[in-house]
Parts: C-alpha cells; structure tokens; sequence
C-alpha cells in the first residue's frame, strides 16, 4: 500500500475516531403517568445535537429523576407510584443499555432526588412529601442493600399552603465528598451533614445550615466547577442565592431573580446548572417557560443577568448542559417534548436549533459517554 493510501486510510480512522468521540447516550427519566414507557436511552451527538433512539427500559413505574454512579457502571432511578423505592440498573458501556440490577424500598413517600458518593459505596435519596432522607449501603457489584439510615427533617416556614411541613428537595455531596446539603423547601433552608465515607452515616451539622428568604423555597442546588461556590435555585421565590464555600460552610454573598421585573405570573423555579467553563449560569422557570442566563464573574462569583430563552415547551422541570458544553437540551414535562439549544460560549446566549424529541413527561435528563 502507498503512502497516500495509507494516509487516506489514517485520516478516515481519525475521523471515526473523533466522531465516536462525541457521541453520548442520554438517559431520559419519565413520569408513566400517561404514554411514557419507562427510561428512554438516546444517542447524543455533542458537535451536531442530533439525537438517536437506542432503547428502553421498561416495566418501571415513574422513573423519575436518575444518577449515575462515579464509577460510571450504574445507573440509579427512582420509582413506584408513590415514589417509594429506588432501582439499581448496570450500564453497558458500549450501547448505554441498562439491565436491572435490583431495587429497594425507601422508609419515605415522594422520592425526588438521589446522588451516589464519590466511594461508590453510599446512595444517598431525598423524599419529598415525607421530608426525609435515606442512606443505601451499595455493594461493589452495584446492588442496593436495604436502607441503613434514615433522617426526618421537622420544621416549616411562613407560607401555610405550601410549608406547613419539611419537603426536602435535592441531595448534593460535595466535591470533598464529606459535606452534604439538602435543600428543603418546606423548611426554607439548605440543611448540612457530613458523610462519614467508612460507614456511610450521615451527621447533623447545625451550625453550617443555611437558611434562605422566608417563602422563597429552595430547590435545587450546584456547586461550581471552581470548588469555592454554590447557588441554590428557589422555587416559591424565583431567586438563585451565591453562596462561598469555604471549610464546609455556606456564606450568601448574592441573591437574584429568575425572572424579569415586570413579570406577574407563576413564580415556579426549577432547576440550576453551571457550564463546564465556570462561565455562566442556567436556571429553569416553569409557567414562564424560559431558562434565565447569567454570567458569573471569575472572581466574585457574583452573577449578571445575560438573558432569557423561551423553552419551546411548557414546564422545564429539568434540563442538562452537555459535556462538551456546546449544548443544552431542556425538558418541558407537560408539553412531552426535549427541545434543543445551541450555546453560545462566549457569551452564554442559546440559540433553538429546531431539533426536538417527543417523550411523554420527561423530568430528568442525564449523559453518559461512550
């Protein structure tokens, strides 16, 4: 063979290489309350935003929000018809099918949310409507044993209708993985533990609670790339609060609106994500149907409102920036559609590229590379 030949050969192997590098699945978490089958696996292209179907898990009721374990060979998913168990799948890491692994029953109702630690030996879930906590021991084959902690939290705030008791919202373990704050919305404040890594025993830890405007309700939480702060989106209030992270405490250093001035609508908050650059910050309004844009400044953290984009759908209760960060895929719950969004990364701006999916209630949205 000659050189050119062989040269041919070298660039068409280093573009399938570079093609299957960009290529991710995409895990699609669902309520079954209507049509949905269960959890919907797509294949992601992160340079052209096109999305292929590859399977579905099915015979699994609500599997709403999902999490994958740090190792990368599980995936979680919460489920049942009242939210009161958690199931535990293997991933194959060439096609991003899942097989059942097993499932366990939590002591709550209204599971929500879930994160896996950084051991790959604790799973830690969050019930909504019983306000509490569970710790699952997970054994090295990824199975869930049953829960070995559980934590009732106890408390309310002003608003009557909507606080009249805990509802804990979202489980997130920090980049140390020894601090753990659990927003609770019922409770307007971000509760604080610390995981103990050996025995997985979560620990109050009072004194680095953060409390939040009265009957705004804090939501869902991210930590920035950076290590040294968090926001926490407030879902009664359409507020994102700063905070500096330093030695496992939370000090507010800002808080700002979601949405514009002039807006008389819903206040409906959802969710809050940083691009991978540390740049700039995405948080979701449902009823306003929009995801707000702010850049954040490097050293302050402080954020600006850059602008808002209109979801192309109704109730974005979750929505993912992609790894690459070239993209971000919304999904609209009530409207049964993932929507598309070109980012702009100098600026942070979105631009709808016209691509979308039809799934019924989608409410979770999570990638993994192939």
């Amino acid at each position: 063979m000659n050189k050119q030949a062989l040269m041919g050969l070298f660039c068409l192997f280093s573009l399938s290489i570079f093609a299957q590098n960009a290529d991710y699945a995409l895990y699609i978490g669902t309520y079954t309350r209507k049509t949905s089958e269960g959890i919907y696996v797509y294949r992601f292209n992160a340079k052209t935003g096109e999305l292929t179907p590859l399977s579905i898990t099915k015979q699994i009721a609500n599997p709403s929000f999902l999490a994958i374990s740090p190792n990368k060979r599980f995936l979680y998913a919460l489920e049942g018809q009242n939210g009161d168990s958690v199931r535990a799948f293997m991933i194959d890491k060439t096609s991003g099918q899942l097989t059942t692994i097993n499932s366990q029953q939590t002591s709550g109702k209204g599971a929500v949310h879930l994160q896996v630690d950084k051991t790959n030996k604790w799973l830690i879930l969050g019930s909504y409507r019983s306000g509490n906590l569970n710790v699952f021991p997970i054994k090295p084959d990824g199975s869930l044993e049953k829960t070995s902690q559980i934590i009732q939290h106890v408390g309310s705030s002003i608003d009557t209708a909507r606080q009249k008791q805990a509802y804990v919202h979202s489980i997130n373990i920090s980049p140390n993985n020894r601090d753990v704050f659990v927003p609770d919305l019922g409770m307007d404040k971000i509760m604080a533990y610390t995981l103990n890594e050996e025995t997985g025993q979560l620990s109050v830890n009072t004194a680095a609670d953060a409390p939040t405007k009265p009957g705004s309700g804090p939501r869902h939480f991210t930590f920035h790339p950076n290590g040294k702060l968090a926001y926490v989106i407030q879902e009664m209030g359409a507020l994102i609060t700063g905070f500096h992270y330093i030695n496992g405490i939370l000090t507010p250093f800002q808080t700002i609106s979601t949405l514009p001035d002039d807006y008389k609508g819903l206040k409906w908050s959802a969710d809050i994500h940083i691009s991978p650059d540390g740049k700039f910050l995405y948080g979701s309004n449902r009823a306003h149907e929009s995801l707000a844009i702010f850049s954040i400044h490097k050293k302050t953290g402080q954020l600006t409102l850059v602008g808002y984009e209109q979801v192309r759908g109704h109730t974005p209760r979750n929505f993912a920036i992609d790894p690459t960060g070239n993209f971000i895929l919304v999904a609209n719950q009530d409207s049964d559609n993932i929507t598309v969004f070109k980012r702009n990364k100098k600026t942070g701006k979105l631009t709808f590229t016209g691509k979308e999916i039809s799934i019924s209630s989608p409410v979770c949205l999570i990638f993994y590379k192939l």
